[in-house]
């Protein structure tokens, strides 16, 4: 059937996903780039949004949904359709009133260069273009959000504070950093590299930092960096790291749980074996989805954009440049090769 008069049909290349990866780190070769087409207009009656979208977000939560598990926040990938996660996207043609042609939105998207999306499916519009857009896959997007909701709203942090952060310089590692440092708390985190720990140290301002896979004992390093104890631990490890952990907080301490990605490659998770610490330190160990704190993201933007446009909260990102190098993105980020937020660059117009 031909096209209505005036609709465009362009290729559309797509990331999929083309089997479930059980356990051990995804490869490139799990994933596939397919080219179809797309035709540049949002159906009439479908209150839908048709987006180009500029960036995609790798996230390690993206690794849960590469299996087929029960009971997770986060629905399994289909085998054979496209991958699909946060972004910053173009609104091209709008067939919803909240939307219009124009339009920046940040928010979930599909991994390919244009999306046909049905709103409301998680998405904010962006307001302010005084810094890079790209931010909006991290900073000031999910990542952001998640710092900010986890060491603020779960943690109820205080000046002088001790506080220890794993995977420190990841997305969201450096930013509770450097939220906890403007509180004037004492801040310590763990990278595996000495390139990302410098970067810790001279960059973001921590007071001190560690390689976690250069020490004999984590136990051992978290005695010497916090030899009266831990206040505040923000969790995005698991495993060692929050066993360790447990036997250095303090009475009435608290641990935010993020994420842990030291078990999203396992088929079975490692044990921890210090909970009982938990009880007789009465410590507050509160699990989150940020997505659950979405109201709030008006009030984390005034808190925010003042320091990251005076220069006060710093943000490292990691581009890739085009769809084509997205799963080599991804499977990155459980190697430890991406310093800052890994995110792929698809389009700047």
């Amino acid at each position: 059937m031909a096209k209505p008069s005036g609709e465009v049909e362009v290729p559309n290349k797509q990331v999929i996903l083309k089997h479930h990866v059980v356990d051990g780190i995804p490869q490139e070769s799990d994933m596939e780039l397919r080219l179809t087409t797309i035709t540049l207009k949002a159906p009439s009656g479908s209150a839908s949004i048709l987006l180009k979208n500029l960036y995609l977000s790798c996230d390690p939560y993206m690794r849960l949904r590469m299996r087929h598990i029960q009971g997770s926040y986060a629905d399994s990938y289909v085998p054979g359709e496209v991958l699909y996660g946060y972004g910053v996207s173009r609104v091209v043609d709008s067939d919803h009133p909240d939307y219009k042609i124009g339009d920046l939105v940040w928010g979930i998207t599909k991994w390919e260069e244009y999306s046909l999306i049905k709103p409301p499916w998680q998405l904010f519009k962006i307001e302010d273009t005084d810094v890079p857009l790209s931010y909006y896959t991290g900073i000031l997007g999910m990542p952001g959000m998640t710092a900010y909701v986890g060491f603020h709203g779960i943690c109820s942090p205080k000046e002088g504070d001790k506080v220890f952060v794993s995977a420190a310089s990841g997305a969201v590692g450096q930013l509770v950093g450097q939220f906890a440092k403007l509180l004037g708390c004492y801040v310590v985190g763990s990278a595996g590299s000495n390139a990302k720990v410098e970067l810790l140290k001279t960059k973001f301002g921590f007071d001190d930092a560690f390689n976690y896979k250069e020490e004999e004992s984590i136990d051992a390093a978290l005695k010497r960096y916090f030899p009266e104890g831990i206040d505040i631990y923000f969790e995005n490890v698991g495993g060692k790291t929050l066993d360790a952990v447990l036997a250095n907080m303090k009475v009435h301490g608290r641990i935010a749980a993020c994420g842990m990605i030291s078990q999203y490659n396992l088929r079975e998770p490692e044990g921890v074996h210090n909970l009982m610490l938990l009880i007789a330190k009465r410590i507050r160990f509160e699990g989150f989805i940020v997505s659950d704190h979405y109201d709030k993201y008006p009030e984390f933007l005034k808190k925010v954009l003042g320091p990251i446009k005076e220069g006060k909260i710093i943000y490292l990102e990691d581009i890739a440049e085009g769809l084509e190098r997205a799963p080599a993105a991804l499977v990155g980020l459980f190697y430890g090769r991406n310093v800052g937020k890994q995110l792929v660059r698809l389009s700047t117009d």
